[in-house]
């Protein structure tokens, strides 16, 4: 192998911190998500408290005026799909697995990859000293609309949205260096023998999605300097009273912002489908069918971002269109979900704790696709359009790809990527808390969307004085839910720390697993592989014979 001449680093600085290891930058991704998602958590407590206790002082943080609380809504939203989402799924996965899972020593790009973790450091600090400028953090909503955001009376003074859209511009710029590693990594520093079609589930999806952000987020960062332009230079591009239309600016952000919620989501499928074959003890089942669906979800993600804008004043003759594209899309994604259910049948299944996440990711998912339908309907949407109907299938639609599904990834890879096991009983109590809790929090919102209840209200009691107890029933039932939610991982963050510190230790591949990165030790050396893997069965068919024999196909030669 090449690896001879990629020299091992030296010292603390070069082994931990300036790594061009594409393992290292993997973990510093991670835990800077992991960090940024108890940052994004604690905004999630202050949300609820404000919502069930209004106008009261909430315990560890204060007073919440309406424009703070504007403020927390935003940072909120975006820490979690920015900062917290595409680090840990996009970046720390694909950094740590897509090398290992096609057997090439590094990243095609490995100082690329080092540069792109110290951007997105630099655009974590931007964004978190924002809540510490004169006039405080942006506050015009994690998207941002004018006039609302091009107003600094109304979103945080002149610096707060000023230094939200440095810190999204340096993000983007990192991910663009990551996507462009990704992408060149897996077509063309694969193992001899290795096709395209053998590559893993987890690889396709990684890659697609890299592919999609790539191609989509440039509208939004011209949209982002336009406002940029407007706020600090005068220009009136969003401005009506200018010549402008704010108008403009949703179509710029949802050409991105609708791609966006599948570069999250398609990592998230690649986790379950690379966990369900392994704990069901059997092939996956329509391995081409899931990466041709993959390749139609990327191309229609571009063609339905207006169903976000039914109620803008777009031409209605446009919402037909846009409301059977929403709906057709739901077609491919539907074809992974009955091609993983299948893979379960009649499988050995294993309920160990990345089963457990995996399973809980598909059956809560279903309930944020079926929602999706009424909000792809315009005239369903049209009623519950900016409700906390809304707020509940966002999180529906998000939280089992991501989290459930971040969560299954680090109990299975855990052991690869440090060389310990996490405890199965922390692992099963936090699954439990995360599944019951999580749907306390949000299925209450699906009622009040229903009774109308707009989002982003900080004191509900403005809202129809005749249905106040009903409101502040949901209210309280979403609160308990939210705060057990943040309490339930505790286990996770104590097993964490306590497996990292005195873990099982953990063998090349305790899962009996038969993708590559499971034929080397945990954690894999420098270089990752001691002699260049040679493939020559299917894209599950290559690992150690010990692990391979419940895969193989009947008329496959051992």
């Amino acid at each position: 192998m090449a690896h001879s001449a990629h020299h091992p680093p030296v010292g603390f600085l070069g082994r931990y911190v300036f790594s061009t290891d594409h393992k290292v930058i993997a973990k510093q991704y991670l835990f800077t998500g992991i960090f940024m998602a108890l940052v994004g958590g604690f905004l999630a407590y202050v949300i609820r408290m404000q919502l069930t206790f209004p106008g009261e002082s909430i315990p560890g943080y204060g007073h919440v005026s309406f424009v703070h609380y504007n403020a927390v809504v935003t940072l909120h939203g975006t820490i979690m799909i920015f900062w917290v989402a595409m680090p840990v799924l996009l970046a720390a996965l694909a950094n740590f697995l897509i090398p290992l899972m096609i057997g090439a020593e590094d990243m095609a790009f490995p100082r690329l990859n080092m540069l792109s973790y110290w951007i997105f450091l630099l655009s974590t600090v931007v964004l978190l000293s924002s809540f510490f400028v004169p006039g405080g953090a942006a506050a015009g909503g994690w998207t941002s609309y004018p006039p609302l955001s091009g107003s600094a009376a109304f979103s945080g003074g002149q610096w707060g949205v000023s230094l939200w859209i440095l810190a999204v511009a340096l993000e983007f710029a990192a991910f663009l260096m990551g996507g462009i590693n990704f992408i060149t990594t897996a077509f063309n520093m694969r193992a001899p023998g290795m096709k395209l079609f053998d590559m893993p589930i987890m690889v396709w999806l990684q890659v697609v999605a890299a592919i999609v952000f790539m191609l989509s987020v440039g509208p939004l960062i011209a949209g982002a300097v336009m406002l940029l332009l407007d706020r600090l230079v005068g220009t009136g591009f969003f401005d009506p009273a200018a010549g402008g239309d704010p108008l403009l600016f949703q179509h710029l952000f949802w050409f991105f912002g609708h791609p966006e919620v599948y570069v999250v989501l398609l990592p998230g499928f690649g986790v379950i489908g690379e966990i369900l074959p392994v704990f069901s003890r059997k092939p996956i089942f329509g391995y081409r069918m899931i990466i041709y669906a993959t390749f139609v979800t990327g191309v229609m993600s571009f063609i339905v971002w207006a169903h976000h804008q039914f109620i803008a004043g777009i031409d209605p003759r446009l919402a037909t269109p846009f409301s059977i594209t929403t709906i057709l899309i739901s077609v491919p994604i539907a074809i992974m979900v009955f091609s993983y259910m299948a893979t379960l049948w009649r499988g050995s299944i294993e309920f160990k704790t990345p089963m457990l996440f995996a399973l809980g990711a598909l059956a809560v998912f279903l309930l944020g696709g079926v929602t999706g339908i009424h909000n792809g309907t315009p005239a369903a949407d049209i009623f519950l359009h900016d409700t906390y109907f809304v707020v509940a299938h966002f999180h529906y639609a998000l939280i089992p790809p991501v989290f459930f599904a971040f969560f299954a990834a680090m109990y299975y890879w855990f052991p690869k990527m440090f060389g310990r096991m996490l405890n199965e009983r922390l692992g099963v109590a936090h699954f439990v808390f995360t599944f019951f809790f999580m749907n306390l929090t949000f299925l209450p919102m699906f009622l009040l969307g229903f009774m109308g209840h707009q989002r982003r209200i900080a004191d509900p009691r403005v809202f129809d004085t005749l249905r106040n107890a009903q409101v502040e029933n949901l209210h309280w039932l979403a609160t308990i839910g939210a705060i057990g939610l943040l309490l339930g991982q505790i286990p996770f963050l104590v097993n964490l720390v306590m497996s990292l510190i005195r873990g099982e230790r953990a063998e090349a591949n305790p899962w009996r697993a038969n993708t590559l990165e499971w034929t080397v030790p945990s954690p894999p050396g420098h270089g990752n592989f001691e002699r260049q893997p040679v493939v020559y069965r299917g894209p599950y068919e290559y690992s150690s014979p010990e692990s391979s024999e419940d895969f193989l196909p009947q008329n496959a030669a051992p």
